[in-house]
């Protein structure tokens, strides 16, 4: 799915997306390709990555990810570059920057390293990818007369980071591979990110050997096994000299031991209890935890609680959370998978379980979504509206909140907030003409009142204006 896409954008899309970037004969190479049109550029991919079966929008995850992301992207001297990080369900071990400051992370990431360090090493070099512009340096570098057959290229390439079949999309495109080798990661930006990721680990207070113990290991791994070379090791060549580099940066810096966080070791054990084969991952937990063969307790309590909630084992999952809540209190991942255990098990008290967790976390955005996706289910549409409508005036751009206001409408026949609610969710997916096309069908819908249909309407003028200069920008470009 996501390699048909990557076609489609890289044959179809990118040479009108990017024909207005052309330099002029003679024009620095810097100018043909500004970060307004690499935003541009890069918001186009994610629509159409946020479509993809693989693109895994688990909030908790997500969140977890994006912390450790802007904790990390605050010491990256850039203060104006914006980031959106998300996540990939992949197994094999990757991450990969895309145009516009979207940085992609392989759930086989996350599950394959053995301390947060390792994983914010990873990501440390793919924002310095980012800040440094290395994607569009390395597109404004070919000759003016290649500059759109390879850009279309690029992108297929660019994006195929995120998949194991990118042998297979670059010889669908043809000359794709002569194109690869001179868009892969040049060694000079490879040492590039490695240093400057190198010093945003160690201001953000990572362990600094995380980034050469994890090649270090994935190199290791490669000399032993059969296959080839993990998707991470394809995409950013790692050599011995580099490694070497990063282990001498590491000697410069005065130790320290870096303990990993709780919400590493349970969002890694949620992925593993999630992902993988639960009977297999029961088995293994319990193991695990009868031998204290664990870094983290709490995380090895977390996977068997969810592996057994999995399996649809309720009391087992019961008995494993409560040995879990002993161990690790008062966290917002515990509290959230002791109300799902109550409401897969159709417990009568998980809605009061959902309503305690989020007045004692009322930040933590899996919570809402949970608690008001419940209360939709338990047919409480004015309830679940007293749950994200104070949250949308905090935060105006959450098309899940949106999109949950929109079905609570639904339910009450409200047709004309209905549609004004989605589409504000599909304005915030990246579609201005979905949003258009559901405003008409609430102004249609027949009710509403002065002030609502008036608001409406001025929505829907300032809309159409958006969707008519993008489709010229797009037209333009």
């Amino acid at each position: 799915m996501i390699l048909r896409f990557i076609l489609a954008v890289a044959l179809l899309g990118a040479p009108a997306l990017l024909a207005q970037a052309l330099p002029e004969l003679g024009e620095p190479a810097q100018a043909s390709f500004t970060p307004l049109q690499e935003k541009l550029l890069g918001d186009s991919i994610m629509r159409e990555a946020r479509r993809d079966p693989a693109y895994y929008d688990d909030p908790e995850l997500v969140d977890y990810i994006s912390r450790m992301g802007r904790r990390l992207a605050q010491h990256s001297g850039d203060a104006r570059q914006s980031f959106e990080f998300f996540l990939m369900k992949d197994p094999s071990i990757n991450a990969f920057a895309l145009p516009g400051g979207n940085i992609g992370i392989h759930t086989g990431l996350i599950t394959a390293s053995q301390s947060e360090s390792e994983v914010a090493g990873v990501m440390a070099h793919e924002i310095a990818h980012v800040t440094q512009r290395h994607i569009a340096r390395m597109v404004s570098n070919q000759r003016a007369d290649q500059w759109v057959s390879i850009a279309a290229l690029a992108i297929a390439i660019l994006a195929a980071r995120s998949n194991s079949q990118l042998a297979e999309a670059a010889s669908v495109a043809g000359p794709a591979l002569a194109v690869q080798r001179q868009l892969n990661y040049s060694r000079e930006f490879e040492r590039e990110a490695d240093r400057l990721g190198f010093q945003m680990v160690e201001k953000a207070g990572f362990d600094t050997n995380g980034m050469s113990s994890f090649f270090e290991r994935l190199q290791r791994a490669t000399r032993l096994a059969e296959a080839g070379a993990p998707a991470f090791l394809r995409t950013h060549p790692v050599t011995h000299e580099r490694i070497a580099d990063m282990q001498n940066r590491a000697t410069s810096v005065p130790y320290r031991q870096v303990a990993d966080s709780v919400d590493y070791h349970l969002m890694r054990a949620k992925l593993k209890a999630e992902l993988e084969p639960p009977r297999e991952t029961i088995t293994f937990y319990r193991e695990v935890l009868a031998e204290k063969r664990y870094v983290s307790e709490a995380g090895a309590r977390y996977g068997l609680a969810a592996a057994l909630l999995r399996a649809q084992d309720f009391a087992g999952a019961r008995k494993a959370h409560a040995e879990l809540a002993n161990v690790l209190k008062q966290h917002p991942a515990v509290a959230l998978l002791g109300c799902r255990i109550r409401l897969a098990a159709n417990e009568l008290d998980a809605l009061a379980c959902l309503r305690n967790a989020l007045a004692a976390h009322p930040d933590y955005r899996a919570l809402v979504y949970q608690y008001a996706e419940a209360l939709l289910q338990n047919r409480q549409p004015a309830v679940a509206l007293t749950v994200v409508e104070p949250r949308l005036r905090s935060a105006s751009t959450d098309y899940r909140l949106y999109q949950i206001q929109s079905r609570a409408y639904a339910m009450m026949n409200r047709r004309l907030a209905h549609h004004r609610a989605q589409a504000e969710a599909y304005l915030h997916l990246g579609s201005t003409t979905a949003a258009v096309e559901q405003l008409q069908l609430g102004l249609k819908a027949g009710d509403g009142d002065y002030y609502q249909l008036s608001a409406a309407e001025a929505r829907l003028r300032e809309l159409r204006r958006r969707d008519i200069e993008e489709r010229k920008d797009a037209a333009r470009r």
